[in-house]
């Protein structure tokens, strides 16, 4: 192997750790180029005592104005902001708004002329993204942001002395949950503002029964701030400080304005009818009837295999107790426990006594992880017990069957290919049951979930790995526990109306709400006869009524113009999430007009749908032409491979829970290095550009004759933008003093020690004890590597989805206990083992606003270095590690690779 020695030039790249709530659904954030100032601690106190405090971007208001009307929320958030710099400054504009929510406007009004986002067939706005992307211009406008949120930013270079205002509007409709709607905002304007309002009008008809208004941010002294007007029909919810109640203390500059405001309320409901309301032409109709609740009968199918072990399983077993403690004594329930093996509690399903829940409970606490995935003969046996307690009438006659299947991997043990998992399902199961799925983690195939669920008259929700995942589980099942009534029909007049949404519904849970929408052929109400049927607790349930509209003019008398045709955009908004949903089953031919039909409506209706694209052409400047910017909709799949592709995990349960870990360095993405100074309250990140093929010494320590190098691979192919990826696939771990080989790929693993080479696959769930070396595999996730009386590595297996068209599966590489080397150890990672003296200092402002750059002293050199923030979360043995991070173009004498 020949080595090429001597200075690399490396680019170091960085991030803050910035934990957002997971809670919200709204966000607004008024950024500028000097906002990594105001936050900084630590070392980076220097970095503000050599640079100017003046703020030379004032925040003249910010404004959120949402009207709620009969559930259907339209959304308007603004900010002013003043340049007061004699130089031209970029300002930044983030929201982060309900991933339920479609974008149907933004604009920016910059010395008197309007720039006017413009949505277009995402086809078609394609070649402006690709020429965005090539020209290294921002492209996508929108990111995942949580759980529940995504983040929509813009930046804009505005003159010296001038103004900018930025609007976006974006409308939902509330779904009804628990029995209760709730509207979220996340407000953070970062510095104070002068003129800062929260505005919300509801307008309901069929009268408000309660109203909440909240803030995650509200002290004693903001409560009072928030004023709540409720008449019979409509609410009025404000919050206005002012600048010095929004300060954080008498004379700082920081604000408390940080975190979400919620409203909540529910609706009056007198009649079993439900609730019609009809504006210009188009009618919605509300049903949420109080009535008793139905038996079920569920099967839990939970997947035991070994990526579910330590804090997965802890979490599960938690969930599983407190959910079985609330089952109806009319319920029967089963539970069935898979990997490669099936095993059955009891061959059929059990009425919940609370002998039998006794009894469930200490078998949920016996359950442990261990092998391979296989969810296609576990999902069977759950369907073949529901059909044979039915033939053999153990269950109640109306009572609601349904399958409840918990997994966090992929198919990969009896039938692995999802898609004859699917058609088994659908085969199986016969429309006569329903199929829950809840994906746990980042590793399941989310759409191969949530198809499998929507086929069979469920759905499918993500579990996400966090501290709250019991909870989640739990807020899942309570959301589905209580039936009202089964195969609900909505009948309506077929010579009255067209374009109708969906009108039968398998299941209607308590707290829930159905919604139906449609098109008047005429206004004449007369023979609007309106029916509703289903399977309730003892009878049939039926109910028909002459439709009567609600008079707005005169509930609303002085604000008829508020409404306007919210109906309309009501029904198109529902119209078109159906019609994505139906899009993902079905023949070819079917998924492709259903896709055709939701892409007409969301450009007829201005919605920035997963089939539309949001062109916003931003100003020239003296720099720079219009440059084309595209704000894109996020489906729940994007969301998840960003997520893998900005989280790093490295898996808690190897280790004590509450183990303080050292100081962290990583290699994990493209490929990025991560060097944790907790001695400086900072790290230092920075990346490698070089052809696939090439070796990188990682780790050298000739005292105790440790050696580790990675060679790196490409992507499949060029992407459209023309920057080949790269990453780690292969490490080679030697310990020469102890005789241990170690050579790990995305492929496999193989151990040589005591004479003898001994291979394992990562679908293995494996733990080798030798004399000098441990071994510990956790199923398609992690290795952990500990060296006798020395150092510990953890390897991280990162999948990516087969068919990706570039991507490749790749390796993260992290070293723990570095201090057991010895102080001569060098490499890309070793050299930094001991700590690194540098100083930075002379800190203005960059290119982008949130990147302010300075200067980097270090190893003799004066380097130009930016310093920024990014999410870049690190789960380390179930601790969160949060990072500071210096970019630098950073010369390093010990680096090596060779070939």
């Amino acid at each position: 192997m020949s080595g090429l020695l001597g200075v690399r030039l490396l680019l170091l790249w960085g991030c803050a750790c910035l934990w957002l709530s997971s809670s919200a659904s709204g966000a607004l954030v008024i950024s500028r180029h000097d906002e990594a100032i105001q936050e900084r601690r630590g070392a980076a106190r220097s970095l503000q005592k050599r640079s100017t405090n003046e703020v030379m971007v004032e925040v003249h208001s910010v404004t959120v104005d949402c009207t709620v009307t009969s559930r259907f929320a339209h959304t308007v958030m603004t900010s002013k902001a003043f340049n007061k710099a004699n130089s031209s400054q970029e300002i930044f504009f983030e929201v982060e708004l309900p991933k339920t929510a479609f974008i149907t406007n933004f604009s920016m009004e910059i010395e008197g002329q309007v720039y006017v986002g413009e949505v277009k067939d995402k086809e078609k706005a394609k070649k402006q993204y690709e020429k965005a992307v090539s020209s290294g211009q921002t492209a996508g406008l929108v990111k995942a942001s949580g759980r529940k949120m995504e983040k929509f930013s813009v930046s804009v270079n505005i003159a010296a002395e001038s103004n900018v205002t930025f609007v976006l509007t974006y409308e939902e409709l509330l779904q009804r949950k628990l029995g209760r709607y709730e509207l979220l905002t996340r407000v953070k304007p970062k510095t104070l503002v002068q003129d800062f309002q929260i505005v919300t009008n509801i307008y309901e008809p069929q009268g408000i029964s309660y109203v909440d208004a909240h803030a995650t941010f509200l002290s004693n002294e903001l409560l009072p701030l928030v004023e709540k007007t409720v008449t019979d029909r409509k609410a009025h919810i404000s919050f206005s400080p002012t600048m010095e109640q929004q300060r954080k203390c008498p004379g700082c500059d920081g604000t408390l304005i940080d975190g979400d405001f919620i409203v909540s309320y529910d609706v009056k409901r007198e009649k079993n009818l439900g609730d019609i309301q009809i504006v210009n032409g188009y009618f919605v109709h509300f049903f949420a009837p109080e009535l008793p609740k139905l038996p079920k009968n569920v099967v839990f199918v939970i997947d035991i295999s070994g990526s579910m072990s330590g804090r997965k399983m802890e979490q599960t077993r938690e969930a599983m107790l407190a959910i079985l403690q609330q089952i109806h004594e009319d319920d029967h329930f089963a539970i069935i426990l898979f990997d490669s093996v099936i095993e059955t509690w009891k061959d059929s399903l059990t009425k919940a006594t609370k002998e039998n829940i006794t009894e469930a409970m200490d078998y949920i606490r016996r359950m442990h992880s261990r092998g391979t995935t296989n969810i296609n003969d576990a999902v069977l046996t759950a369907v073949n017990m529901l059909v044979k307690d039915r033939q053999m009438e153990r269950l109640p006659d109306r009572s609601a069957d349904m399958i409840i299947l918990l997994t966090d991997g992929m198919p990969n043990e009896g039938e692995s290919n999802t898609g004859k998992i699917q058609e088994n399902m659908r085969t199986a199961i016969g429309g006569n049951m329903s199929l829950y799925c809840l994906g746990f983690g980042n590793d399941v195939d989310y759409s191969f979930l949530d198809v499998m669920s929507k086929q069979n008259k469920g759905l499918a929700r993500r579990i996400f790995e966090a501290s709250d995942a019991a909870a989640q589980l739990q807020g899942f099942y309570d959301e589905v526990a209580s039936p009202l009534l089964l195969e609900v029909d909505m009948h309506y007049p077929d010579n009255a109306m067209d374009s109708l949404t969906t009108s039968h519904f398998s299941y209607l849970f308590n707290g829930t709400e159905i919604v139906v929408a449609g098109h008047l052929m005429d206004n004449d109400l007369d023979n609007f006869l309106v029916e509703v049927v289903g399977q309730g607790l003892e009878e049939d349930f039926r109910v028909q009524g002459q439709v009567s509209a609600a008079d707005w003019d005169v509930f609303y008398p002085d604000e008829e113009y508020i409404f306007g045709d919210f109906t309309e955009r009501l029904w198109a908004y529902l119209t078109i999430q159906q019609l994505l949903d139906k899009s993902k089953s079905g023949t070819p031919d079917e998924k492709a007009n259903t896709t055709a039909k939701a892409l007409d409506m969301s450009l007829q209706y201005s919605f920035v749908t997963p089939l539309t694209s949001m062109v916003v052409t931003k100003p020239e400047t003296e720099d720079s032409t219009s440059s084309p910017l595209i704000a894109d909709k996020l489906t729940e799949e994007q969301r998840q491979q960003a997520e893998k592709m900005t989280y790093n995990y490295i898996p808690a349960q190897s280790y004590p829970r509450h183990y303080q870990p050292a100081p962290a360095y990583f290699v994990d993405g493209d490929p990025h290095f991560m060097i944790e100074l907790p001695d400086r309250g900072d790290a230092l990140c920075f990346n490698i550009n070089n052809k696939p093929g090439t070796i990188f010494n990682l780790v050298r320590d000739s005292n105790s004759g440790i050696l580790v190098n990675g060679e790196i691979i490409g992507d499949k192919k060029t992407p459209p933008d023309g920057k080949i990826n790269t990453y780690f696939w292969r490490f080679g771990i030697v310990h020469q003093t102890l005789g241990v080989r170690l050579e790990v790929s995305t492929e496999d693993i193989s151990l040589f020690q005591d004479g003898k080479w001994v291979k394992l696959l990562w679908s293995d769930a494996a733990s080798i004890k030798g004399s000098n070396v441990d071994l510990l595999v956790t199923k398609d996730r992690s290795l952990t590597v500990t060296l006798r009386d020395s150092v510990k590595f953890v390897i991280l297996l990162h999948k990516v989805w087969k068919k990706h068209p570039y991507h490749r599966d790749y390796l993260g590489f992290y070293t723990l206990d570095s201090h057991l080397l010895s102080p001569g150890v060098h490499g890309l990672l070793g050299q930094f083992y001991h700590g690194i003296n540098y100083e930075v200092a002379h800190l203005h402002p960059g290119k982008v606003p949130e990147k302010p750059d300075a200067t980097m002293y270090v190893k003799g050199q004066e380097l130009n270095v930016t310093r920024y923030t990014k999410d870049f979360s690190l789960e380390v043995f179930a601790c969160k590690m949060n990072f500071k991070c210096v970019v630098a173009v950073f010369v390093l004498s010990q680096c090596e690779s060779s070939k």
